[in-house]
């Protein structure tokens, strides 16, 4: 089985953006710790993380016929992109929606979710350990499913 694994807007700005929300470890740390939650399931996976939106869009588009499935962390634009849960939809890979924070209890803005109609499963407020959650959720209904 193999994942893609699409990191949205300021992710790569972790451990130096808000660390009271979102932690103090760094990108890397964060990649390091998706590569090692996909072993432990016996998942390949490979990670990207863009600022922008089509790139982003191109990524979900992309992974047809290549990925069984995706776990994506839209950021902002969970709140603000219908065209990236658009394109979740129109590829149909079983998707996992992923948040470092608990954003159902942040603003009321960040409660608003374009992504999660179109997704399996929805991970939020674990920090890193939201990934792993998703994977293994993920890993598990895909196994389902066949």
């Amino acid at each position: 089985m193999n994942f893609l694994v699409i990191n949205g807007p300021n992710l790569n700005l972790l451990g130096r953006r808000e660390p009271d929300i979102y932690g103090k470890r760094d990108y890397a740390a964060l990649c390091a710790h998706i590569k090692a939650a996909a072993g432990t399931e016996n998942i390949e996976i490979d990670i990207m993380q863009s600022n922008h939106e089509g790139v982003i869009i191109d990524a979900i588009q992309g992974a047809l016929g290549k990925y069984d499935g995706i776990v994506i962390n839209p950021a902002a634009y969970t709140h603000t992109s219908i065209a990236i849960a658009d394109a979740i939809a129109a590829v149909d890979i079983p998707t996992a929606e992923v948040h470092l924070s608990d954003v159902d209890n942040r603003e009321d803005f960040r409660r608003i979710s374009f992504v999660t109609p179109v997704c399996v499963i929805r991970v939020t407020g674990l920090g890193f350990d939201s990934y792993s959650e998703a994977i293994t959720g993920l890993a598990t209904y895909i196994r389902t499913k066949s």
